[in-house]
């Protein structure tokens, strides 16, 4: 029978970390965050504390996963905390809701930037507007809408589908490249930025926030938490391919900590230069942050400099995501009968061709259904369930398995797992009345987290009729 390899070094392994963090979302999300908050300290504070809070995550995950440094991650993590049921759904979320449906919003922020420099077509609002799905509590869908930036998304998502079918090694050089190329981007944009003699430590002034210590205050600080959250995602990816990791019990902390500390010194380093550049107003109404921030520094070659750049950088984490994330339907599809299609190897590139195809497939159904905010709202709530669980399940396996060797284990414990647990509680219960609150209001068509937490849900049945198909006589 054939089996995935372990051939990902530590670099590739740091590669997939940093690669699979920074993307789409520091490019995306500073301008609506920077409209929630309306204060520069606030925006800065933002990404500093969800960096420390991901962190607090990524640590505790890296203990269980040197436990088990097998190929599925979570999905493998799960069944050993909670057992076969809870594993499944945790599977059946990472396919339908937040693996897919990230690659789905990486991908369109690549074809976004795209639209910055040649013109996508689309229709007529009436023709985009004629066929609708609506979902009773959830909202409206517009498929035809933006045709041109979908179908250009779907394309990259099959070309770099294609890449990591035919070969890991491919996929995992193609990383380390992409990667090497986005830190050296980054590092200049972030020089240049400063030594441009544009920009002026007065924006930092301008605090239009909503005075005094508010409820109010804590729900916009939670909900442009989760931009931020969105932008840190992609560190567990490098959980996924850990039984294709050279040495696990040692990279795979290495890789979280060294690569996620890049990211939070990355985050910082931008939004600074991006308020450096532009005071919040401008900041909060701008539609592609980076390029215009380039065009303040550099004028319109710059805008368009910087733009190509960030396509790059999307491009890798799209790279990344791609290549880590079928490796949890992988997973699904050895250990369930009901998906074995999935679980199986491609026999000439050892790759688990199945599930990358399957991925896309979704993928591709995702991107038709709707924008690039409303799948990364989805995909956050849900995501960040299953990393309080996982947290939590570090406890459970600290009674459960306590003779089990541990070649790390996490840091501070228990205060920094506990931390996670109880803010990640907070923070989905803050998130779910915000997007209620914003249905009702109108300012969003669609109830986004309840969205993700119904499709969850639907793998409840399928998880029992798999289980009635094993034991059918």
């Amino acid at each position: 029978m054939s089996t995935l390899l372990r051939q990902l070094s530590r670099n590739t392994a740091i590669a997939i970390v940093v690669g699979g963090v920074i993307g789409s979302g520091i490019f995306m999300k500073p301008s609506l965050m920077a409209a929630q908050l309306q204060s520069p300290y606030l925006l800065l504070s933002v990404w500093i504390v969800a960096g420390i809070v991901t962190l607090f995550g990524a640590l505790s995950n890296a203990e269980v996963a040197t436990m088990f440094p097998e190929t599925g991650g979570q999905y493998v993590f799960f069944q050993k905390m909670y057992g076969e049921g809870f594993a499944f759904l945790y599977g059946w979320a990472a396919f339908t809701v937040f693996n897919t449906a990230g690659n789905a919003s990486i991908a369109y922020v690549f074809a976004q930037y795209a639209g910055y420099l040649i013109e996508l077509p689309r229709l007529s609002t009436p023709t985009e507007q004629s066929w609708t799905l609506h979902l009773p509590l959830i909202g409206k869908f517009y498929p035809l809408q933006q045709i041109g930036l979908k179908l250009l998304t779907v394309g990259v998502v099959l070309v770099l589908t294609y890449i990591s079918y035919r070969s890991v090694q491919y996929g995992g050089r193609l990383q380390r490249i992409l990667t090497a190329l986005k830190a050296l981007a980054i590092l200049v944009l972030i020089g240049s930025v400063f030594f441009s003699g544009k920009g002026t430590w007065s924006n930092f002034s301008s605090d239009q926030s909503a005075a005094g210590f508010s409820w109010e205050t804590i729900l916009l600080f939670m909900a442009a938490l989760s931009g931020a959250f969105w932008a840190y995602d992609g560190w567990n990816n490098i959980s996924f391919v850990a039984g294709e990791i050279k040495n696990p019990q040692k990279n795979i902390p290495i890789s979280l900590m060294l690569g996620l500390g890049f990211c939070i010194l990355v985050y910082l380093l931008l939004n600074l230069a991006f308020v450096y550049l532009m005071p919040i107003p401008v900041l909060a109404a701008s539609s592609f942050v980076a390029s215009d921030a380039a065009s303040v520094a550099w004028g319109t070659a710059g805008g368009i400099a910087i733009t190509m750049m960030v396509m790059l950088f999307v491009l890798g984490t799209t790279n990344a995501n791609i290549l880590a994330t079928a490796r949890v339907t992988y997973a699904m599809g050895v250990h369930n009968s009901l998906l074995r299609w999935a679980g199986k190897v491609e026999p000439h590139y050892q790759t688990p061709g199945n599930a990358l195809w399957l991925n896309a497939i979704w993928t591709i159904i995702l991107i038709f259904s709707g924008s690039f905010d409303m799948l990364t709202d989805m995909l956050i709530f849900v995501t960040w369930f299953f990393y309080g669980m996982s947290a939590l399940g570090v406890f459970v396996l600290r009674k459960k398995m306590k003779d089990v060797p541990r070649a790390y284990k996490v840091w501070g414990y228990p205060f920094v797992p506990l931390f996670f647990v109880l803010f990640t509680g907070f923070f989905l219960v803050s998130t779910l009345y915000n997007d209620i609150s914003n249905y009702l209001n109108g300012q969003s068509p669609v109830i986004n987290s309840l969205l993700g937490a119904i499709i969850t849900l639907t793998g409840l049945p399928i998880y029992y009729l798999s289980k009635k198909k094993i034991h059918k006589p």
